[in-house]
């Protein structure tokens, strides 16, 4: 049943991209394209050369046509949005990211995510980028009171045109009861999910044109720090391969970081929005990948970008406590460029290095070390540095558990001749973690170094090795900044 289920709307989506193509081709030029706009109230909005008022209404401005996908001429949706709060940029920016959100009957992590987004986003990272909120609850007192909670948080972002806060009245959605229950779904789940389709297209199709790139995350996250300058760099990596992809993804839960280039976000909000009631997005989400580019496996990224912050979930409350293991809130893509050694014999392949820019499958492992061992990273320029973190072991095993962390400088071959005191010594858990280093040692250092100081007859893994340094973002005119 549930084969045949799928084997149909294969055939229907199939079928549902020839008539697009059909449209556009053969169909008749005098359809309207003018596809959404905006109600904005007064003086939430200025005029300027990127978006065009009249009479209280914001024309969002179609994008630059680049294929058939973005011509706007076929199955158009009738919506319009109104501007709760927030200045509409004045230029394209390089990411919007999209979030909508509903009311919780069990609290709200949305200012949280939020702050995540806007704290771990070095100030040249935040001109490159423009949050779209869209409160999606029916309640207008929900509404209110949850806009009145950012505008008094977020007013910076709000004047800098950073965050957009957008609705769309119930009006304009489709039927959301007496709709299929495929997957044996309860009727409740199924409106559920339903409506949230709904509101994903309708956040797409605004969202289309105010970037280059656009990233879709819930409304319970935490981000890694400076994740947009980790996007544009894994960007250019793929751009580099001159492969065809539709969907990035930098976390593997839901509809969490999951990246599209702007240009396809119409016809994925029609996607949505006609098989609003099949299945879960996550899932039309996959099919669209195929169908547009043939993209048959997931690009995913590692490690993680984001982390599902949420314990209760938006659809009745429930416990929901998922977590993404491959989550980092320190990419190790921002360690500075260095040179790792130890005298810790490694066994087989598993080299030093593996422990300062490891892969899924690459960490240190060495055999038992006896006190006065090290690991030394030595770094090619010398740095302030500001946090150092150290993660040991796998699953309780193979820790390391006597030892200190130290800075040195007068680096010479494998070693550094001088090294100031300790930062501070090892967990119980084999994990170290020193923040605000620059207020003990303030000035540059050129290596760090883990010396063991006792014996322990275990063989020990280090997975990870962070060294955080300054930022790492955005300089004037979007030229990536990369303080090493």
């Amino acid at each position: 049943m549930h084969f045949r289920r799928h084997r149909n709307l294969v055939v229907t989506v199939v079928v549902f991209l020839v008539l697009i193509t059909i449209l556009y081709i053969s169909g008749p030029k005098d359809i309207d394209t003018s596809w959404c706009c905006v109600e904005v109230r007064p003086l939430q909005a200025r005029s300027a050369s990127f978006t065009n008022i009249t009479q209280g209404k914001l024309s969002v401005p179609p994008l630059q046509p680049e294929s058939w996908v973005d011509q706007g001429d076929y199955l158009p949706i009738r919506v319009s949005y109104t501007l709760l709060a927030g200045t509409p940029p004045t230029e394209k920016k390089f990411l919007t990211v999209g979030l909508s959100s509903v009311r919780r009957k069990n609290g709200s992590y949305l200012l949280a995510t939020l702050r995540s987004i806007f704290s771990q986003s070095s100030s040249a990272e935040r001109s490159s980028l423009l949050v779209v909120l869209l409160l999606a609850d029916f309640d207008a007192q929900w509404r209110a009171s949850t806009l009145g909670q950012i505008t008094a948080e977020f007013s910076p972002q709000l004047e800098l045109g950073q965050l957009l806060v957008i609705h769309a009245p119930q009006r304009y959605y489709p039927t959301l009861t007496g709709i299929k229950r495929n997957f044996g779904d309860a009727p409740d789940r199924v409106m559920f999910r339903s409506k949230q389709n709904v509101d994903y297209s309708f956040l797409l199709l605004y969202s289309a044109p105010w970037s280059r790139f656009y990233l879709m995350l819930e409304d319970d996250v935490d981000c890694s720090h400076n994740f947009l300058s980790v996007i544009r760099g894994h960007i250019r990596e793929q751009e580099a391969k001159a492969v065809a992809w539709t969907t990035l993804e930098f976390s593997s839960l839901g509809y969490i970081g999951k990246l599209y280039r702007s240009a396809h976000l119409p016809l994925l909000a029609r996607f949505l929005f006609l098989f609003y009631q099949e299945m879960p997005c996550d899932f039309l989400m996959s099919h669209f990948r195929v169908l547009l580019v043939n993209q048959r496996e997931a690009i995913l990224f590692k490690p993680s970008l984001f982390q599902h912050t949420g314990t209760f979930s938006s659809f009745r409350g429930t416990h929901n406590n998922l977590k993404d293991k491959d989550f980092q809130p320190e990419p190790l893509s921002h360690n500075p460029h260095a040179t790792v050694f130890s005298d810790i014999p490694a066994y087989k392949d598993h080299l030093p290095g593996h422990a300062y820019l490891p892969t899924d499958s690459h960490f240190f492992w060495g055999r038992a070390p006896s006190s006065g061992n090290h690991l030394t990273v030595i770094l090619t320029n010398p740095v302030v540095v500001r946090g150092v973190t150290v993660e040991t072991g796998s699953e309780g095993k193979d820790l390391l558990a006597s030892a200190v962390v130290e800075l040195g400088r007068d680096p010479e071959g494998e070693i550094c001749r001088t090294f100031d005191p300790p930062l501070g010594e090892m967990g119980p858990d084999g994990r170290f973690e020193k923040q605000d280093v620059e207020e003990i040692q303030g000035s540059a250092s050129s290596c760090v170094r883990i010396r063991v100081t006792a014996d322990q007859k275990d063989w020990v893994i280090i997975r990870a090795i962070r060294i955080r340094t300054e930022e790492r973002g955005l300089g004037e005119g979007g030229q990536e900044l990369e303080f090493w």
